[in-house]
């Protein structure tokens, strides 16, 4: 039976039906820096002894190598030259022998190669520290209506350079029926910041050019709203991009509410800053 040319695969949107499909050796790399440690690792092991059975099953049909009388002798000289161990107590003395020898130490250096690339690249990639509060808040704040996000930096580095970016998107109907998904750029009134340490509540003003404006809870359920932020900077210590997305239903946001707050000053003067209420809210005039 022929292999479908097409196949469904799940996203964080949900399914998503007739992707194409792609020779697997095309996503390696890819597949490798996405997947755990463990399962890396595990993908390495696995390759490295397929391979040296393969060989010794080889080494078992030709023969010609001295001091093998089993698959497990054969097994363990096929490791023994893909590592280039070489103990000397196993030896080729046949020219298919040797040539099949050739061949394994052609494909361990090759393996050896491209694992080690592999594995650089994955110690290299630092996974982002960037987190964001569990809901989105719309309160009043110098008496306007006010969105606001909050994220923070888990590590004691800096995020420098750091900027982000605020969309909703939403369910509408144009004029013909047609179903649209709508993105909508929410304007914040600061973008950017210069670094990143361990808070940032982000603010959109829900003024009359707000796609916010005068929305409740229903509304936005009703128009299946989702808020996405995004933020890029630069992670201070290893100067590698640092990229991090949130994404928020109608059900994470809450109205007549605040963040609590993170920051006060002890006794001594010295500044506090309490970690532990960066998902707390508070009820605020909304």
């Amino acid at each position: 039976m022929r292999r479908p040319k097409h196949r469904s695969i799940r996203t964080p949107d949900g399914i998503t039906h007739g992707v194409k499909r792609r020779p697997l050796f095309l996503d390696i790399y890819h597949l490798f820096l996405g997947a755990t440690w463990w399962t890396a690792l595990a993908a390495i092991v696995g390759v490295f002894l397929t391979l040296n059975l393969l060989f010794s099953l080889a080494y078992l049909a030709i023969g010609g190598v001295s001091g093998v009388g089993s698959w497990f002798d054969a097994f363990a000289f096929s490791v023994q030259t893909m590592a280039t161990i070489g103990y000397g107590g196993m030896a080729p003395v046949t020219p298919a022998a040797h040539v099949l020898v050739i061949a394994e130490a052609v494909f361990g250096l090759l393996f050896t190669a491209l694992t080690t690339g592999l594995v650089f690249a994955k110690f290299t990639l630092a996974p982002s520290s960037v987190v964001f509060a569990q809901h989105v808040v719309v309160f009043r704040m110098n008496g306007q209506r006010t969105l606001a996000v909050r994220l923070g930096n888990e590590r004691g580095n800096l995020i420098v350079d750091a900027t982000l970016r605020l969309v909703m998107m939403r369910t509408e109907k144009t004029a013909e029926g047609v179903t649209w998904y709508r993105m909508i750029d929410l304007p914040l009134q600061r973008s950017w910041m210069p670094a990143v340490t361990r808070g940032w509540s982000v603010l959109h003003t829900i003024d009359a050019q707000s796609p916010l404006h005068g929305a409740t809870s229903a509304q936005l359920a009703r128009d299946e709203v989702e808020i996405i932020a995004t933020l890029a900077g630069v992670d201070q210590t290893t100067l590698q991009p640092v990229h991090a997305i949130k994404r928020y239903e109608e059900k994470d946001v809450r109205f007549g509410q605040r963040h609590a707050d993170m920051t006060s000053v002890a006794a001594d003067g010295t500044f506090v800053l309490d970690v532990g209420q960066f998902d707390a809210l508070v009820a605020a005039a909304e």
